[in-house]
């Protein structure tokens, strides 16, 4: 009873965490859609193309939040019989949608703004001020409200780069309002503009290849394919390992599927030698999801590959 109780605890203090962070994400894309309004509006009247630059990455990081948000309450679906390895990839899949917005958004941002270069407009630099203040203000609330999230969740990474993309904007603006106000330096807006872009498509490089690693089956980035094969042939009673397949079934979760071929003299402790193969993995490793199939090394499966399947590469089965 006391197991049970104790169990119940932890998943009760679990939810607690998860409808918190939820709510904290909740709470960025209602002050995100607030600022995005302020920053087209101001951005229009004005005359800005920054600031409306601001105000459309601004609107996609209210988007990314709530692809974000959704995906967090898909992840925590239980497993079902179609779906067994459960339903924690949807933040993955999330963070891979954020990352391609924030492509397509950078690309036209650097397009309006070699446009605006040879058709210049009149800046009232002091409301574009004041409007990149504001939104700085936003970046930083909606930044502190996802900070200690973005550490362990990919998807939320995702969304929390695009508040920083957004911080570090704004701050551009800010800068290009001033050199209009006084330099009359009007030629600033769409520079900035073109500098947020590249500024955004430089963070998407840094981070969409994990994202794609995960749903591609790569293996963790943290781990090396042979030094875990390695370690496993030089423990006890096993001969050789093959057609292991390291990857994550989610962010930070590694899983490993292997052949263990059992010496012949230890074919007898056969279970045992696996067991203590799975203990050592997750020990050392951190591999909490195994498994293995066993074979005696008199009787292993003939031409083997060490990573992989024969079968994954011609198509076969």
């Amino acid at each position: 009873m006391a197991h049970d109780h104790s169990h119940a605890g932890h998943k009760h203090h679990a939810q607690i965490d998860a409808d918190a962070g939820d709510a904290r994400v909740a709470w960025a894309i209602a002050v995100n859609m607030f600022l995005t309004l302020a920053q087209v509006v101001g951005g229009i009247f004005s005359g800005s193309l920054a600031l409306i630059a601001d105000a459309l990455h601004n609107f996609s990081d209210a988007i990314a939040l709530i692809i974000a948000f959704f995906a967090r309450k898909i992840a925590r679906r239980p497993a079902d019989p179609r779906m067994s390895f459960g339903y924690g990839r949807a933040e993955v899949v999330a963070a891979l949608v954020n990352y391609t917005t924030l492509i397509v958004i950078a690309a036209y941002l650097m397009y309006e703004g070699v446009a605006r270069f040879f058709q210049p407009e009149p800046i009232d630099g002091w409301l574009v001020v004041w409007i990149a203040m504001l939104a700085l203000v936003v970046d930083l609330i909606t930044a502190l409200l996802t900070y200690s999230m973005a550490k362990t969740s990919m998807n939320i990474r995702a969304a929390f780069l695009h508040n920083v993309a957004d911080a570090l904007g704004s701050v551009a603006v800010i800068v290009a309002g001033a050199a209009v106000i006084l330099f009359n330096w009007t030629w600033v807006d769409p520079a900035v503009t073109i500098l947020i872009s590249l500024y955004i498509l430089w963070h998407v490089q840094s981070e969409i290849g994990g994202t794609i690693r995960v749903l591609m089956l790569g293996a963790p980035p943290d781990l090396d394919p042979e030094e875990v094969a390695s370690a496993i042939e030089a423990m006890d009673g096993v001969r050789e390992v093959h057609h292991v397949h390291l990857w994550s079934m989610q962010e930070n979760q590694p899983a490993l599927t292997a052949h263990l071929v059992v010496e012949d003299c230890a074919w007898s402790q056969a279970e045992q030698v696996r067991g203590l193969v799975k203990q050592a993995m997750r020990d050392s490793f951190g591999i909490g999801h195994l498994t293995l199939e066993v074979e005696m090394a008199a009787r292993s499966c003939p031409k083997t590959m060490r990573f992989g399947h024969a079968a994954d590469q011609s198509g076969e089965n």
